[in-house]
Parts: C-alpha cells; sequence; structure tokens
C-alpha cells in the first residue's frame, strides 16, 4: 500500500503535489466500494466538501453522531492529514450508515445511485432539523415548507412538465424539484443526446389521454419536460439498469456514451433562470460489471489540473485520454461480458 502512495507521488512529483490538496484511498468493508466511489466524487466537488468541512467547524462541541457527523470526521480525517498521500478507513461513516438505513446493512454490492440519492436528502433532513423553526417559511400555505439547506443551494435544480392539449391548443406547466437526473442512455450517442432525449416531446394518445381541464374530457397532448433552474453542481446519473421481465433481473446497458469535460444544457425553458450556464466535469463514478448486484464501483476527479482513479484504498493518476475507455462498448465490443462505463456525472458550475 505504501509502495502504491510513494508510486502515486512520483507520477505527479512531490513539488507538483497542491498545498491544499489530499488523496487518499478509502478501505472496503465488504463490497461498500458503491460507497467508497461516491463519497470520493463528493470530495472533490470543492463546493459540497467546503460546506461539510464549515459544518463540522460549527459542530465542534455537538456530541451526537449522525450520519452528516461521520461524513464531516470522514472529510475532516482526510483535509487535515499531514501527508499528501495515504489510505483511511472509514469505518464510523460504513457503521452509522448501516445503522440508519436497512438496506445497506448487509455486506452486499448496492446501487451507488441509490446511495447518492439518500446521502444528499438524508444529510438535507439533517440540517432542516438542525435549523428546527428557523428553517420554516413564513406564510400558512408554506406551513409545512422550510427552508432550503446548502445541499439544495448546490444540487437542486428545477424542471417544468409542459403539457399542450392538441385540441384547445392549452398548455398547463408543472414544476418540479430534483437534486439528481436521471437519463436514458442510447448506443454510440453523447450525454448531450441523453438530455435532449429527457426533454423530447412525447405524444399522450390511447389509453395514455391527458385530462384537459379546459376541454373538460380526455384529449391528446403532447407533453415535454425542460430544465427550468440549472444547479450550480449537476449530477447526472445514466439509467444503465434495465429490469427484463423474462430473465426477472436488471440488466446493464454498456451503451457508449461520450460525456464531454465541458457541459452546456440547450432544452431548457422560454423561462429559464440561468440557461447560458457552462459547466466543467469535475468527477465520475464508473460501474465495472455486468449486472446491478454485482460488480465493482470506481471514480475519477478531476483536481488542480489532472485526473486521478480512485479504486478503493488504491489511487492512481491518469492521462486525460484514458477517461474515454469509460465511455462504454460499441457495438462491436458488446460480446464482452464486462463493461468500463461511466454511471454518474458530476459537472460543476463555472459561476
Amino acid at each position: 500500500m505504501g509502495n502504491n502512495y510513494s508510486h502515486l507521488e512520483k507520477e505527479i512529483g512531490s513539488d507538483q503535489l497542491p498545498a491544499n490538496e489530499h488523496y487518499f484511498g478509502l478501505v472496503n468493508f465488504g463490497n461498500t466500494c458503491y460507497c467508497n466511489s461516491v463519497l470520493q466524487a463528493l470530495y472533490f466537488c470543492r463546493p459540497f466538501r467546503d460546506r461539510v468541512l464549515q459544518f463540522k467547524q460549527l459542530q465542534k462541541n455537538n456530541k451526537k453522531e449522525s450520519l452528516l457527523t461521520c461524513l464531516a470526521d470522514l472529510f475532516y480525517s482526510i483535509a487535515s492529514q499531514k501527508k499528501k498521500v495515504g489510505t483511511i478507513a472509514p469505518k464510523k461513516f460504513i457503521t452509522r450508515l448501516r445503522k440508519e438505513y436497512d438496506l445497506f446493512d448487509n455486506f452486499m454490492q448496492q446501487d451507488a445511485h441509490e446511495f447518492l440519492n439518500y446521502l444528499l436528502n438524508r444529510v438535507s433532513e439533517l440540517l432542516q432539523e438542525k435549523q428546527g423553526n428557523k428553517g420554516k417559511i413564513n406564510g400558512a400555505e408554506n406551513q409545512n415548507k422550510t427552508e432550503p439547506t446548502w445541499v439544495e443551494d448546490l444540487f437542486q435544480g428545477t424542471f417544468t412538465n409542459e403539457t399542450r392539449c392538441l385540441t384547445c391548443e392549452t398548455v398547463s406547466s408543472k414544476d418540479e424539484d430534483f437534486l439528481d437526473l436521471s437519463v436514458d442512455v442510447e448506443q454510440n450517442t453523447s450525454i448531450t443526446h441523453c438530455l435532449r432525449g429527457f426533454s423530447s416531446m412525447e405524444t399522450l394518445s390511447d389509453e395514455h389521454k391527458y385530462y384537459c381541464e379546459v376541454c373538460g374530457t380526455k384529449q391528446e397532448a403532447q407533453k415535454r419536460m425542460r430544465v427550468k433552474k440549472l444547479p450550480k453542481i449537476l449530477a447526472l446519473h445514466l439509467k444503465r439498469f434495465k429490469y427484463m421481465e423474462q430473465l426477472n433481473r436488471f440488466t446493464k446497458l454498456s451503451h457508449r456514451v461520450l460525456f464531454t469535460f465541458e457541459l452546456r444544457l440547450f432544452e431548457t425553458s422560454d423561462d429559464a433562470y440561468n440557461p447560458d450556464r457552462m459547466y466543467d466535469l469535475v468527477a465520475v463514478v464508473i460501474h465495472i460489471g455486468s449486472t446491478l448486484n454485482r460488480g465493482h464501483y470506481v471514480s475519477i476527479v478531476k483536481s488542480d489540473g489532472f485526473w486521478l482513479l480512485f479504486d478503493d484504498d488504491v489511487v492512481d493518476k491518469i492521462d486525460p485520454s484514458a477517461i474515454e475507455d469509460f465511455y462504454g462498448m460499441s457495438s462491436a465490443d458488446m460480446q464482452q461480458k464486462t463493461s468500463e462505463t461511466g454511471y454518474i456525472l458530476f459537472y460543476q458550475s463555472r459561476e
């Protein structure tokens, strides 16, 4: 293990190691790579890391343990290391995670996206509990709503669900918030194409007709979803696992999907708040394997101009050109059983 990290220092160059960064692998406690890979990706989303460490600083005298305090302790343990590279055992965090949520209380492989979703929502809940009544929004109609936390400030966006009646042309819209966007994947496409697919027009007909309040009956309609508010950190989940009824299990879609280093969302609503926001890729959680419940997760992250691969307790520098190895398989390669594919992409706004 020590050799790995001296190798990493040689690869980067001791004099080139950033003064404010630490590169520490995380010990695997029995199929916890799903957790390790997401934690590394979030650690290198700097705005998220900064908020977690700020929380740690403000909670110095708080002895009550929660998933958030364990996360803050883990991030602080990495950030305060005297060495630049090494390994850390996130035992306290894993123990707390298994205690809080039955789904993760075993040694089976779990879904990294499900863990990300749980973690962000749980951290938000814990912050809201700390805010208490101070977090309540004024007004009778908002009495059950709470002020957004820094989780929402960083990750939350809004999309508009627009439906147009094809008989009377009335357009109705409904806003929904999201912490990450899940997009369908197709062979030999790009993340931009996937996002266009997310916002593509769908016709509601036959048994799927839409009830139009103006017409007072069910009518054929056109429906689409467009992003209205772009988040500061855009987490994109590629829907690579599809349930096959005839097999009675999930199968993996290893389609080749190119993800760019820079991203702009083009399919935004007409009243979008920040339609020209530009994003840079900062981290990717990668699934290695052929099924949802079997396989392995690693993550690649960008730090001070170079890219690193975190594979549990092993950390390596990689060339940016090697990232295309994680796009997925072309049609010609589909006979291979194991694929290494981007699964969750983290894009950070330049603003």
